[in-house]
C-alpha cells in the first residue's frame, strides 16, 4: 500500500513538471515573438540600441518542484509583465525619438512609400498623435534644406487629419517653391487659403506675393494684392508695394502704378525694419570706434 502511494505521488510530480515545462516553453516562444515584432526596425543599429535601452527581454524560468498550478501561472505572469507594458521604444525621451526620426528621414531613399511607412511605424505606439514632435522635426529638416522631404512629411501629416493650420500650409507652400514646384504651391494657396484672406497673416501673404513675383505670375500678384486691399488689408512694408509697382510696370499699367505710389507714399517716408536694423548697427560701430 505504501509503495503504491509513493508511485502515485511520483507520477503526479512528473506530470506537474511536464505541464510546467510546456508552459515555460510557450511563454519563452511568445516573449521572443513579441520582442522581435514590437521593435521599430528602421535600421539594424538603431533597433539594437533601442532594444538594449528598453531591456524588455524575457527572463527564463528556472525549473523548480512547483506543485500548485496557481503558483505556476503567477510565475508566468510575472515573467511577461514587462512585455505587456508596451513597445520597446516606449522609454525613449521625446528629444531622442525626434532625433531618431530626423536621422532616419535623412537616410531614406527618395520614396514616398518608404517615408510614409517610416512615419506610420514611428507613431504606431503613441497614445496621442505627436504633432509637436513632427513640427520640431520639420524645423530640423528646414535647417538641412531638405525641402522635398519636408513636403512628404507635411502631406503625410495632413493625410492623417493632423496639423491643419495656417502655419503648416505656409511651410508646405514655402517648401514646394524651394523644391521647384511653384505651380503646386499656387494651387494649394488658391484651394486652401485664398478664400479667407481676412485671417491670413501678412507673412504668408508676403510669401505668396513673392512666389508670384519670382515665377513671373504678375497678373496673379496684382489680383491677390487687390483682393487684400478689398479686405481692408494695408501692406505693412514698402517691399510689398515695390513688387506690385514692378508688376504694374511690366504689365504696362502705368496709371495703376502712379495711383499705387501715391496711395502708399507714406510707407516710403518711413524707414523700413531693415533700415532701422542697419541704423542700429551703424550706431553700434560708431560707439566702438575710439577717437584717435
Amino acid at each position: 500500500m505504501l509503495g503504491h502511494l509513493r508511485r502515485s505521488s511520483h507520477r503526479v510530480l512528473i506530470a506537474n513538471l511536464a505541464v510546467y515545462s510546456i508552459q515555460s516553453s510557450q511563454i519563452e516562444f511568445i516573449a521572443g515573438w513579441c520582442s522581435n515584432h514590437t521593435t521599430r526596425n528602421f535600421s539594424a543599429d538603431t533597433s539594437n540600441r533601442v532594444s538594449n535601452d528598453r531591456g524588455h527581454q524575457s527572463r527564463e524560468l528556472k525549473p523548480s518542484l512547483v506543485k500548485d498550478d496557481v503558483a505556476i501561472i503567477e510565475r508566468i505572469q510575472n515573467s511577461t509583465k514587462e512585455l505587456r507594458q508596451g513597445p520597446v521604444g516606449k522609454n525613449l525621451s521625446s528629444a531622442e525619438k525626434r532625433k531618431f526620426l530626423v536621422n532616419t528621414l535623412l537616410d531614406l531613399e527618395d520614396s514616398k512609400e518608404g517615408v510614409y511607412s517610416t512615419l506610420d511605424a514611428w507613431v504606431a505606439f503613441e497614445q496621442d498623435f505627436p504633432v509637436a514632435s513632427i513640427k520640431q522635426a520639420l524645423v530640423a529638416l528646414e535647417k538641412e534644406e531638405q525641402w522635398h522631404r519636408i513636403v512628404q512629411v507635411i502631406k503625410w501629416m495632413l493625410s492623417k487629419g493632423q496639423g491643419k493650420t495656417i502655419r503648416t500650409y505656409e511651410q508646405l507652400v514655402c517648401a514646394l517653391e524651394k523644391d521647384n514646384r511653384a505651380d503646386e504651391a499656387c494651387r494649394i494657396w488658391e484651394f486652401k487659403i485664398a478664400h479667407d484672406l481676412q485671417s491670413v497673416p501678412w507673412r504668408f501673404c508676403r510669401l505668396m506675393l513673392g512666389i508670384y513675383y519670382r515665377n513671373n505670375k504678375l497678373d496673379r500678384l496684382v489680383k491677390l494684392f487687390k483682393n487684400l486691399e478689398a479686405c481692408g488689408r494695408k501692406p505693412p512694408s514698402k517691399d510689398i508695394v515695390r513688387k506690385v509697382e514692378d508688376a504694374y510696370e511690366m504689365l504696362g499699367l502705368v496709371e495703376e502704378k502712379k495711383e499705387l505710389l501715391e496711395k502708399y507714399k507714406d510707407l516710403f517716408d518711413k524707414p523700413s525694419s531693415n533700415d532701422k536694423k542697419k541704423g542700429r548697427q551703424f550706431k553700434k560701430v560708431e560707439k566702438n570706434i575710439k577717437p584717435a
